[in-house]
């Protein structure tokens, strides 16, 4: 399978299957494709039904099967970058849930829940998140442009809550609160931060949408009542 990634700030991932070839992805994420290209909805067990719908994705999965050679394209619902992760057996990763967008067959799509109840409540990222297991390519939505880091065996990186786009299952993410009485009240950065433990590869994000809503709400008329 052959991929190209489109569109710059409003990215569009372009997939070429040749006859045989599939990819999978939520319901609505398909923007158009070639005749012989044929969608078929899966829901998979109650399970992984209920999973999806925690994770802010679609109860159903849709998969696109080539019976001749085509391009379907797939197109982010926010502006921002789509970043391709080759996902091995011995290498499974964790991503925010509501990321993503497509995969290649054999990849499994599953919930993961956060172990520490600090990270549940105050991470940001949440109580759920997406993890992505088997062999092959994941395609993530990120919101704003994506960073990448490699870090190594106990190295740290500092992240304010919700900027966590994906990180490999080796590494470990904590919370932390903010110390310093000003730091919290003036510092404008809330009262938590999110650690990120190496070994592993992490990718951030430089605009999530909830912090981004947040400032455009700011300029939103406020109706009288």
């Amino acid at each position: 399978m052959q991929y190209k990634i489109d569109g710059g700030n409003l990215p569009v991932l372009k997939c070429l299957l040749e006859a045989g070839e599939s990819m999978q992805c939520e319901g609505g994420s398909m923007a158009w494709m070639d005749d012989g290209i044929e969608m078929s909805t899966e829901g998979g067990s109650i399970g992984k039904v209920f999973g999806r719908m925690f994770t802010n994705e679609k109860l159903f999965m849709n998969r696109y099967t080539a019976r001749q050679t085509g391009e379907i394209a797939f197109s982010s619902s926010f502006p921002g970058s789509i970043r391709c992760i080759e996902i091995t057996p011995d290498r499974p990763v964790i991503a925010q849930k509501g990321s993503f967008l497509a995969a290649t067959e054999g990849i499994d799509v599953s919930v993961f829940f956060q172990k520490k109840v600090g990270n549940m409540f105050f991470g940001g990222e949440g109580l759920i998140m997406e993890q992505f297991s088997g062999k092959g390519l994941v395609f993530l939505e990120v919101d704003g442009s994506a960073h990448e880091y490699d870090l190594a065996p106990g190295q740290k990186k500092i992240l304010d809550t919700g900027y966590l786009v994906a990180m490999d299952n080796t590494c470990s993410m904590d919370v932390v609160t903010i110390k310093g009485v000003k730091n919290v009240l003036f510092g404008g950065e809330g009262l938590f931060n999110t650690v990120i433990t190496g070994p592993g590869h992490i990718t951030v994000q430089s605009m999530p949408i909830a912090t981004t809503a947040a400032v455009l709400y700011r300029f939103m008329p406020k109706t009288k009542s």
